[in-house]
């Protein structure tokens, strides 16, 4: 467990937290800006000293009223929203730098694992200044993990890239955190990256945290704080396949298979078959009471309505179950619903579109 207890007064923000999460996976601090998520990293890391703060990592005590262990003895990595790369050095050199200062006996990632892992294989030579603001945060993470840390913390490490990047980085940050068995610490105060990368939430405001849940939890909630910028959203799990010829992957399993465009998934065809996640957004999923066939939407999907949560507007959010168990959140007007006559325990099918989904 990560153990942090702390209160800090500075100016009219008040930070005061008791708290503990497990040291795995992916914890995502999400809140608005201001609300406290950055000073609490920095406890954390030991680059901010909270009188009688504690501070404790896997039993261990970074920090008590007695003693205050320094940040490079935390052995931590730390990305933040500008890579830092160092400009006399080319991105090996960057990649080597902390790897070559790290004691032989605690390194735990080589340089050709996590070259292989953040797609790095083909800028090893360049030097920082030709590369973009996504190969720059690559490599920056790549520096970090070559450190062989406990513990990673990115301080809204996508937060400085435009709309493109993000998107064309974010599946080395979900390969990143689902195969270097590190255990991460995440802000941001995107929804979308805590759904894509999140296996649970902290979630703060005004320098206190609200509640700590794990995604599906979260997910599950229909006034979740994740749903206020692009509404109601489900998380799917599922593994893809090799695109066929007309560029469409299969995702999930018989019964509850998705087709997904290749353009919007970042799978190849010689990645091998791992657990992803598709996003689909409640308001792009449409339902019918019958399987309907001369239509050009492809997922068609059996689903079984298990709750049904009033939202503003005269618009309802349909909570179904699909055939593997998973939850699929549907957006529809009352007008529909009465239309449909829907109710609980009832099946229906939900119909979307493939451009809809997004790995």
């Amino acid at each position: 467990m990560l153990q942090i207890k702390a209160r800090l007064q500075r100016g009219d923000f008040t930070l005061d937290v008791d708290t503990q999460w497990p040291l795995t996976g992916v914890t995502a601090l999400f809140g608005r800006s201001g609300c406290g998520k950055t000073t609490l990293l920095r406890i954390i890391a030991g680059l901010e000293k909270v009188q009688a703060g504690e501070v404790s990592f896997a039993g261990i005590d970074w920090q008590t009223a007695r003693q205050f262990l320094a940040i490079e003895k935390r052995r931590l990595g730390l990305v933040f929203q500008e890579a830092s790369l160092l400009p006399h050095l080319s991105v090996t050199g960057n990649l080597l730098f902390g790897y070559q200062r790290t004691p032989e006996k605690l390194r735990r990632l080589q340089p050709d694992v996590v070259i292989k892992m953040l797609g790095l294989e083909s800028f090893l030579e360049r030097r920082v200044d030709q590369l973009s603001g996504g190969q720059a945060q690559r490599v920056a993470l790549g520096r970090a993990l070559l450190t062989s840390p406990q513990l990673l913390l990115l301080d809204e490490p996508l937060a400085a890239l435009d709309t493109q990047t993000k998107r064309e980085i974010m599946p080395f940050l979900s390969r990143l955190a689902s195969e270097s068995n590190i255990p991460i610490v995440l802000i941001t105060h995107s929804p979308e990256e805590v759904q894509r990368l999140a296996d649970r939430v902290v979630f703060m405001r005004d320098g206190v945290i609200d509640d700590i849940c794990n995604l599906q939890q979260a997910m599950a909630n229909p006034d979740s704080p994740l749903f206020a910028d692009e509404g109601p959203a489900s998380v799917l799990l599922g593994v893809l396949s090799e695109p066929d010829v007309q560029g469409v992957c299969r995702f999930g399993v018989e019964h509850a298979q998705l087709y997904v465009q290749t353009s919007a998934v970042s799978a190849s065809p010689n990645t091998p078959q791992i657990t992803t996640r598709l996003r689909v957004l409640a308001r792009d999923v449409s339902v019918a009471l019958d399987d309907p066939s001369r239509i050009s939407i492809r997922n068609h999907l059996r689903v079984v309505i298990q709750q049904i949560h009033e939202l503003p507007d005269n618009r309802l959010l349909l909570s179904t179950t699909l055939a593997d168990g998973q939850n699929l959140l549907i957006e529809i007007t009352r007008w529909s619903a009465q239309q449909l006559d829907l109710q609980i325990g009832q099946q229906v099918w939900a119909l979307i579109k493939s451009v809809a989904l997004v790995q």
